[in-house]
């Protein structure tokens, strides 16, 4: 067992696990590792923890120190100098007339080289810009094109829940969604209403898939008829899945009664469940938001 801790970098928006060595760390703090980048300034996402050796990715780097004052003070000069930095790159990109749009500019902690991250719709050559950035910075100049999740993920926001994203605040890598999992949770099937900030699927439609697909199998669908413990028939009109109870539409001598039943008390061969009916137009977006997220997965 090897112990660890998760720290966060700014645009890097993954969770990287460091050794924390004999430094006492918590939720919050920052400190300073060394990376692939070089040196960075991070912030600690989690208490440490113990995991096994088998999963722990080699080498496992550890914690230069915890940041100092003067650490913090350069971050925030950093911070300054990319607003610079985005305003300049910004300038170079008009003045070439590239079809792509800046996303953010970021300075490596030890100002040993500047990421430019933008988003384009197809491949750009983008070497003259660079030349152009190298003779601004005289430092090593790098341009990422990024996907439309990592736009929203580096951006941030508030989500339709209320809340912000959960690509800003607690995934460290995107997960993969689909409409089955909007289906199998019985969410409303129109775009507008399970797509994010983003355009793509909520990955939030991902968060309760497995509960809801254990608390489904045990539940009859909408429209089957079952047998109920008391030895009535009846067909199924609406199912409450997290508390797993069903009412059930039942002939009570001439009159139909609904009962309400828990499901293990109920006996049923479950059924295809017959989808919402959409129109063409939110079938086609529907179908492009999973074509999407297969290809460009996870952006």
């Amino acid at each position: 067992m090897k112990k660890v801790i998760g720290v966060r970098f700014r645009s890097a928006g993954k969770i990287y696990f460091f050794d924390p060595k004999d430094y006492e760390v918590k939720r919050g703090d920052h400190v300073i590792v060394e990376t692939a980048r070089g040196v960075e300034y991070g912030t600690v996402v989690g208490e440490p923890k113990e995991v096994e050796d088998d999963k722990v990715v080699s080498p496992l780097k550890p914690v230069l120190r915890i940041a100092t004052a003067k650490d913090d003070e350069q971050e925030i000069a950093n911070k300054e100098k990319e607003k610079e930095a985005f305003k300049i790159c910004l300038e170079k990109i008009h003045a070439r007339g590239l079809e792509m749009k800046l996303i953010d500019a970021e300075y490596t902690f030890d100002n040993n080289k500047v990421l430019f991250y933008f988003t384009a719709d197809g491949r750009i050559d983008f070497r003259e810009l660079v030349k152009d950035l190298a003779g601004v910075f005289r430092t090593r100049i790098e341009l990422r094109q990024i996907g439309v999740r990592d736009e929203t993920k580096i951006r941030g926001g508030i989500g339709i829940c209320g809340r912000p994203l959960c690509c800003n605040t607690h995934l460290s890598d995107f997960i993969p969604v689909s409409i089955k999992m909007a289906k199998e949770q019985n969410l409303s099937l129109n775009p507008t209403k399970i797509s994010g900030v983003c355009g793509r699927l909520m990955c939030c439609l991902k968060h309760e898939e497995d509960t809801y697909e254990e608390l489904n199998r045990k539940l009859p669908n909408v429209g089957d008829y079952v047998t109920t413990n008391d030895g009535m028939k009846g067909q199924v009109a609406s199912v409450n899945v997290l508390r797993q109870l069903v009412k059930v539409i039942v002939e009570n001598g001439d009159e139909k009664e609904i009962h309400e039943y828990k499901a293990e008390d109920l006996r049923f061969k479950k059924k295809h469940r017959k989808e919402k009916q959409l129109t063409k137009e939110e079938m086609k977006e529907l179908a492009k938001l999973e074509k999407q997220d297969k290809s460009a997965g996870l952006d």
